[in-house]
Formats: C-alpha cells, sequence, structure tokens
C-alpha cells in the first residue's frame, strides 16, 4: 500500500512546470520592462571595443599592399609610388624560379625567386636572347640590350661596363620571354608562334621549348585562370541589368506566395500531404513490380552474395522485397498520423493562415531581413578587413643573396644573412658580382607579431559572435511586433501603428544583454565544431578507425546541440520580447510550454517546413527555368532589346540568379516562419491564461476557437 498524502501536503509539481496563470493587466508585450542580463551585456560591449582596438591595429601595422601590389627585388611596390606607371615584374632569369619554387605561390606568400625582378611599364611580347657573339666583340650595351628591361640606375649609354660584366652583374636579362601579365607579373606566353625559332645559348630550339613548358607548367594554368576571369567579367558586365530582373521576378514571386497563403494554406497543405501519400504508394506498387518479375527469373541474394558492385543489386528480388515492406511501413506510420493528427493539423493551417493575416497588416516586416543582411554584410566585410591587415602586417625583412652561387666567390653566400636596401654596398662580397639585396618576408618578430594567431582566434569568434547578434537581434525584433499583432483585441484598430520600429527599439533599449548571452552560447559550440573539422582535417591521414569513430561521434553530437540551441534561442528571444525577462528565464519558460504542447509543436513544425520548402521549390525552381531558357537562347525573341546577350559561359547568369533567388526567398521566408513561430507560442499562452469567459476571453481567431470547439462569451446587457 502507498503511502497516502497528508491534507496539508502539497501536490506534486507537474513534471514541465505549472500552465501560465491569468493576468488581467497583460495586453501583449510588456512597455513597463528593465535592462536583462546586465553584466552580458557589459561583456558584449567591452568585447566589441576589444574587437576595434584589434582592428585598429590591424589597420596601423598591416599593409595589404603586398597582397594586391607585386614588389621588385628590392621590396619596393610596382604600380604606385615612384612605380606609379610600372605596375608589372619582370623576372631576369625564370627558370631559376620555376626549378626552384613554385613561382604563383612564391609571389603571393611574399618568397622571392633567386633572379632580380624589377618594375616595368609593359612586359616582353618576344622571344629575345643576347647573342654569343656579343660577349666577343665588344660592342656597345645600348646595341646589344634593351634599356627597358634594365636596372633602373643602369644608363647603357653612358655606362663603361662591357656587356659581359653588364650581365655577370645581373644588371639586365640575358634573355626574354614572349609574356603576358597575370597578377600584375609577367608569365610566360606559349601562345605565340615565335617560339619555335628561340633557343638558349647551348640548347637546341626543341630542349629550349621543352624545359620552359615543362618548368612553367602551373604558370600556364594561372594564365588560363586569368582568362576565365576576364570571361566572366565580362559576363556579368553584359547580363547584370537581367539578373537583377531576375532577382526582382524572385522577390515577386516570394511576395505573392506569401500573400497567397491566406487564401490558400489549407488545399496547399492537404495536396502537399496527400501528394507525399501518393509517392509513397507509387513507390510501392513499383517494388511490387520488380519484385513479381524477379521472382520467376531473377536472381537471389544467396547467387549474388556480397560484393561492392551496387549495381547488381538491382537485379536482387530480395532488393525489391525489402524497399517494398520499408516503404509500406512507412506509409502505414504516415497514414495513421495522418488520421490520428488530423485536428492538430487544421490548428496548423489556421496558425498559418493566421501569420499570412498578421504579414499583410505588417508589410514592413517582410523588408526587415534587409537590415539583419546589411548588418551580416559588415561584420563579415570588417572581419575579412581585419584578418587581411593582420595577415599583412610586419616590417620587411631583407637577406643578401646570389642568383648564381656557382659563380666566382659566391659560393659563401648562404641566403640567410639580412641587409638593408638602402645602405647595401655590393663591392664588400667581391668577388661575387651577382650578389644583391634581396626582399625576403615580413618580420614576425615583436610583441604584436607573436600574438597575430591569438589576434586571427579573436577576430574569428568576433565575426560569430557578432554576426549570431545580428540574426538574434532580428529575430527578438520579429517576434515583438507580431506578437503585438496576437494581442491586439480589435484587429487591426489595436495593431500598435509602428509595431517594428517600437519592438526595434525596445529590444535595443532593454535586451542586448539577453541577445548577446544566447549568440554567445551558440558561438561556442559553433567554434568546438570548427575545432573538431580542424583536427579530423590534420589527423585525416593518421587517425585509426576509433579515432574516426570518435571524431564523427563528436562532430554529429555538436551538429545536434546547435540545432537544439538555434531552436531554443529562437524560442527565448520570442519571450524575451513578450515579457521583458532574462535570457535563462525566457529560455525555461519557452521550453516548458512547449513541451507541455509537444505533440502541437511537432505537427506545425512539420507542416510549417513543409510549406515553405514547397514555396522555396516553386520559386528557385520557377526562376531558375525562366532563366535557363532566356540566356540559354531557347526563347525566341525578334526584339534584339530584350534578346539574351552573348556570352561565354551562359551557366554564369543561371547559377547567379538561382543563388540571389534562394537568399531572397530565405529572407521573405524566414519572416513567415518566425510569425507562425510566435504566433503558436501565443496561441499556448492564450489556451492557458483565458478560458473564454467575459472576465477571461480568448485572443485567438474565431476559426482556431471553431477547431478547439472553444468560444468566447458576451458580456450580458442590462
Amino acid at each position: 500500500m502507498g503511502r497516502k498524502k497528508d491534507a496539508g501536503e502539497r501536490p506534486d509539481p507537474a513534471p514541465y512546470g505549472e500552465q501560465c496563470k491569468y493576468d488581467p493587466s497583460f495586453r501583449g508585450p510588456i512597455q513597463k520592462r528593465s535592462c536583462t542580463d546586465v553584466i552580458c551585456c557589459a561583456l558584449f560591449l567591452v568585447f566589441l571595443a576589444g574587437y576595434m582596438v584589434v582592428g585598429i591595429l590591424a589597420w596601423l601595422y598591416g599593409d595589404p599592399r603586398q597582397v594586391v601590389y607585386p614588389r621588385n627585388s628590392t621590396g619596393a611596390y610596382c604600380g604606385i609610388g615612384g612605380n606609379k606607371d610600372k605596375p608589372f615584374v619582370l623576372y631576369f632569369d625564370l627558370l631559376q624560379c620555376v626549378t626552384s619554387v613554385n613561382i604563383l605561390a612564391a609571389a603571393m606568400n611574399g618568397l622571392q625567386c633567386p633572379t632580380p625582378q624589377i618594375c616595368v611599364s609593359s612586359c616582353p611580347t618576344e622571344f629575345w636572347v643576347v647573342s654569343p657573339t656579343a660577349y666577343l666583340t665588344g660592342q656597345q650595351p645600348a646595341a646589344v640590350l634593351k634599356q627597358a628591361w634594365c636596372e633602373p640606375g643602369l644608363n647603357l649609354s653612358d655606362t663603361k661596363l662591357t656587356v659581359s660584366e653588364i650581365l655577370n652583374r645581373d644588371l639586365c636579362p640575358r634573355y626574354t620571354i614572349a609574356s603576358k601579365p597575370t597578377f600584375n607579373r609577367c608569365f610566360p606566353d606559349f601562345s605565340t608562334s615565335s617560339m619555335e625559332n628561340f633557343t638558349l645559348p647551348g640548347m637546341t630550339a626543341n630542349s629550349t621549348k621543352e624545359l620552359i613548358s615543362s618548368g612553367a607548367t602551373q604558370i600556364v594554368k594561372s594564365l588560363n585562370a586569368q582568362d576565365i576571369g576576364t570571361k566572366i567579367f565580362e559576363d556579368f558586365a553584359s547580363s547584370w541589368n537581367w539578373i537583377l530582373i531576375g532577382l526582382l521576378i524572385a522577390m515577386l514571386l516570394s511576395l505573392l506566395f506569401l500573400l497567397l497563403l491566406r487564401l490558400v494554406a489549407g488545399p496547399l497543405v492537404w495536396v502537399l500531404i496527400l501528394g507525399v501519400l501518393a509517392v509513397g504508394a507509387y513507390g510501392i506498387y513499383h517494388c511490387w513490380c520488380e519484385y513479381s518479375s524477379l521472382r520467376t527469373a531473377g536472381a537471389s541474394i544467396k547467387d549474388v552474395g556480397f560484393t561492392t558492385n551496387l549495381s547488381v543489386y538491382s537485379n536482387v528480388q530480395e532488393t525489391w522485397l525489402v524497399a517494398l515492406i520499408v516503404l509500406a511501413v512507412v506509409e502505414g506510420i504516415l497514414l495513421l498520423l495522418l488520421i490520428f493528427l488530423r485536428k492538430r493539423i487544421l490548428i496548423a493551417i489556421a496558425l498559418i493562415k493566421e501569420a499570412s493575416r498578421a504579414i499583410a497588416y505588417m508589410m514592413s516586416t517582410l523588408f526587415y531581413p534587409l537590415v539583419t543582411f546589411l548588418l551580416l554584410i559588415i561584420c563579415v566585410a570588417y572581419w575579412a578587413m581585419t584578418a587581411l591587415y593582420l595577415a599583412t602586417s610586419g616590417t620587411p625583412t631583407y637577406r643578401v643573396t646570389s642568383s648564381n652561387s656557382s659563380a666566382p666567390g659566391c659560393s659563401s653566400i648562404s641566403g640567410n644573412e639580412t641587409c638593408n636596401p638602402m645602405t647595401f654596398n655590393a663591392s664588400q662580397y667581391q668577388p661575387c658580382e651577382v650578389v644583391g639585396c634581396t626582399f625576403y618576408a615580413y618580420n614576425t618578430e615583436g610583441l604584436f607579431q607573436r600574438n597575430l594567431f591569438n589576434l586571427q582566434v579573436y577576430n574569428v569568434v568576433g565575426l560569430l559572435w557578432v554576426a549570431n547578434f545580428a540574426l538574434a537581434l532580428g529575430q527578438c525584433v520579429l517576434a515583438g511586433a507580431f506578437a503585438s499583432f496576437y494581442w491586439a483585441r480589435e484587429k487591426p484598430r489595436d495593431i500598435p501603428a509602428c509595431a517594428l520600429i517600437s519592438s526595434f527599439l525596445r529590444t535595443l533599449r532593454y535586451h542586448v544583454g539577453s541577445l548577446a548571452f544566447g549568440a554567445l552560447i551558440l558561438t561556442i559550440v559553433q567554434l568546438i565544431r570548427i575545432i573538431l573539422e580542424y583536427l579530423d582535417h590534420k589527423l585525416k591521414g593518421a587517425q585509426n578507425p576509433f579515432t574516426r569513430c570518435l571524431l564523427c561521434c563528436l562532430k554529429c553530437c555538436f551538429w545536434c546541440l546547435e540545432k537544439f540551441i538555434k531552436f531554443l534561442n529562437r524560442n527565448a528571444y520570442i519571450m524575451i520580447a513578450i515579457y521583458g525577462k532574462n535570457f535563462c528565464t525566457s529560455a525555461k519558460n519557452a521550453f516548458k510550454l512547449l513541451m507541455r504542447n509537444i505533440i502541437r509543436v511537432v505537427v506545425l513544425d512539420k507542416v510549417t517546413d513543409l510549406l515553405l520548402l514547397f514555396g522555396k521549390l516553386l520559386v528557385v525552381g520557377g526562376v531558375g527555368v525562366l532563366a535557363f531558357f532566356f540566356f540559354s537562347g531557347r526563347i525566341p525573341i525578334n526584339d534584339a532589346r530584350f534578346r539574351s546577350p552573348s556570352l561565354n559561359y551562359y551557366w554564369l547568369p543561371i547559377l547567379t540568379v538561382v543563388v540571389g533567388a534562394y537568399l531572397i526567398a530565405q529572407g521573405f521566408f524566414s519572416v513567415y516562419s518566425m510569425c507562425v513561430d510566435t504566433l503558436f507560442l501565443c496561441f499556448l499562452e492564450d489556451l492557458e491564461r483565458n478560458d473564454g469567459s467575459v472576465e477571461k476571453p480568448y485572443y485567438m481567431p474565431t476559426s482556431l476557437m471553431r477547431l478547439l470547439n472553444k468560444k468566447n462569451q458576451k458580456a450580458e446587457k442590462k
């Protein structure tokens, strides 16, 4: 026998909290509220101040010009300053570069090839080499060499040096190769026919061509990449106006779909549900037909056994039998759910219609995602610029190098000795004549440079935290506006005139700390996921099966945790927008409210997801098909003004339109999804707070009250 409860003993509390109590003064989002999560607000503001300091330090110490402009041997930029009219870098002996390091990678990472490099106004357009007789005949350097390709400080007309001395000191190149600029660097151009007659001293034409071709294979690829980039730019320049028209059509379709949901939400949901059932029924029929045909003449699993050729299993009768059983079970479960949850599906449809009505009254909410998008653009741009300036911070360092270590007296030059190009004196390294002070890399010493990695980590954390805060701000602002709609007794009379602006100002004034708190929790989980991805990438070649399984499980768990936190934060922001409480209290109340109505939550979530997925497919698919037929020229148009432009890659504007249409549809439908979630929480609280009496009337629309067999009692007239 169980123990009897004492008369004064309180009953056990409900597992998910008690229902909301009636509050006669509640009329929607509470206006009189105080600041929440002040400590986290202060921490977030301090972090932002530190983020700004990091950006300022990066701006002071960084030099992004090294990414944009190339450098010559002395470290001077080509294309700006004194070399403003010389934007290209010419390598004297390109073979030394391609045989030692990848020239493109070296140029982009600040490393230099062991050959002189100068800034030139244009790249050579022909293959040329100094004649062997020029070393012996004592000809004037100006008659043999070309001033445009020599060191700027050398005047071939006034010099007393011979051709041999000039070439031994690497003051001029021994040969030039027909080139064209790529990344502002003169790289070989093998498309010219003059290559057939070009030979280096002591080599045949074929061996010269083979050596240069094999050594510059990656350079040719970079030239092809430049050609592709040029063509892409040309396609965008000729089709940008049609791309904008396609995006405008996507916006109109998204807006039209949301407005039509108010009229056809019910039939559309049932068509989608029955369509899913019809697809499942056809799958069962197809599996039965295949199984019947293979049962008499097909192979069995005993005949095939185990094989890695999966296509073989399509001719095995047991494959179709298993598929038939699985589809039949899934179809049966869906039918049972449809039968037993039909009333909750009707409630979800009614809430979706009410969401369309709310958006129709507050059309400005549809364009609020532009504010969120602008904030995210600012966050990403600030992060990218800070990362760039941090990566290019430091002072340039120079080292004594020789382009020919086998020359007399040059074997002792190791390339590790530092130098100053302004005071460098080559005479002290005699008898080595091919020596110079060459730019090597950027200095990594100093307090700021030693902490670059930590500052980059701070920059990444700043990006995630601020971006999550911007998304949280948008969710909380929209929730406050839609909650004002639901709790308005007489619609549209009692809806605030500027509900969206009021919600925005209220959120910024009181709840920055709560939004920063929720964004911080999500940021921590995302950082852990980034670390796991990094470890997985680094250990991919060395990890054993247990490590792979452990990392896979951890990645899966934290992916699920991130999804759950996003769901919890979303509903917490709704409660914050309505009641003005701190993040933890709001998250707890929202979670308990949802758990008390878990079946309704699942049904509404899946019905809404199905509906919005159909809307996205309709918008993106429709615009994508239209763009394909237009840009591929499959739509016959006689008027040249409205005809598709001639494109190098017609798929490029199509892809741009499709991606842009998806982003536009995602922005509109995210507002709609937030509206449905907000109205749903308000609806659940309405059911718990009120009972339809004169003192406690329902706020829900009459369509929902009819579904629940509820109604508001009218006050008796005296």
